[in-house]
């Protein structure tokens, strides 16, 4: 990972951790060909309401101590999953049941992956 992707790797999660965000995974897409991104920044929070502030939370830090704005973000009308897209990375933002069915960690398992420790 470049040191631009990581700065913005390390704001989400950063991010997301302030709002008691859990399970943190990071999935390093750069070498592979074609991929929509550079990197995922997976994660989960207990209700609809967190994921919300997780989202609200990340989209002030990226704004107000990088400079960057998400291109889009889909699924804030029903909040259980929340996808951030910031072009060199995608924060996608769970409630549990929602990122056990889709499981991106298991589509992209051929990418390396960085499990972060939960802080509590």
């Amino acid at each position: 990972m470049t040191e631009t992707i990581q700065k913005l790797v390390d704001k989400a999660v950063e991010a997301i951790q302030d709002k008691k965000g859990r399970d943190i995974t990071v999935i390093d897409l750069s070498g592979i060909d074609g991929c929509i991104t550079k990197a995922f920044v997976i994660c989960e929070g207990g209700s609809p309401s967190q994921l919300d502030a997780i989202t609200d939370n990340i989209e002030e830090k990226m704004r107000i101590d990088l400079g960057e704005k998400p291109t889009k973000i889909a699924g804030q009308e029903n909040s259980v999953w929340i996808a951030m897209d910031y072009v060199d990375i995608i924060v996608h933002i769970f409630v549990p049941e929602a990122r056990d069915h889709y499981d991106l960690e298991h589509l992209w398992a051929d990418a390396p992956t960085i499990e972060i420790p939960n802080l509590d």
